[in-house]
C-alpha cells in the first residue's frame, strides 16, 4: 500500500527535527557533559524530541501499526515526559534518546520516504 501523503509530510518533518538535534549536537561537539551543563543545547534538543512526538502521534495508525518496530508509544511517552515533567526529566535518558534513538528513527523515516 502506498504511503499516504499526510504521513509522507510528517515523515519529513520529523527527519527535520532529527536534523536539528544533530545540528545541536555538532554546535556542542555532541558531548554529555555540555549537555548536563548547558540549558541551551538541552532545551534545544528537548523541543525536537517534543516536536516528533507530538507528529509522531498525527500519523495514521494504519502507518504506525505497519511500521510497529518503532517505539511509538515510547516516542510519544518522551513528548509526554519532556512537555509535562521538564523540571524533573533524567537528562541522561534525554540525552541517549537523543544520542542514539533519533539516529534510528531518521534512518527508518529516510529509508521509508525513499521508497
Amino acid at each position: 500500500m502506498p504511503l499516504r501523503e499526510r504521513d509522507k509530510v510528517l515523515l519529513n518533518k520529523i527527519v527535520k527535527y532529527c536534523d536539528e538535534i544533530e545540528l545541536a549536537h555538532k554546535e556542542y561537539n555532541h558531548s554529555f557533559d555540555a549537555f548536563d551543563a548547558n540549558p541551551i543545547y538541552r532545551n534545544s534538543v528537548s523541543l525536537c524530541l517534543m516536536q516528533i512526538g507530538e507528529l509522531s502521534n498525527k500519523l495514521s495508525d494504519e502507518f504506525k501499526d505497519k511500521n510497529n518496530n518503532i517505539p511509538w508509544k515510547a516516542i510519544r511517552g518522551m513528548r509526554n515526559i519532556v512537555a509535562h515533567e521538564y523540571g524533573n526529566i533524567d537528562t541522561e535518558t534525554v540525552w541517549e534518546t537523543a544520542d542514539s534513538d533519533i539516529q534510528n528513527l531518521k534512518r527508518f523515516c529516510v529509508s521509508i520516504l525513499n521508497k
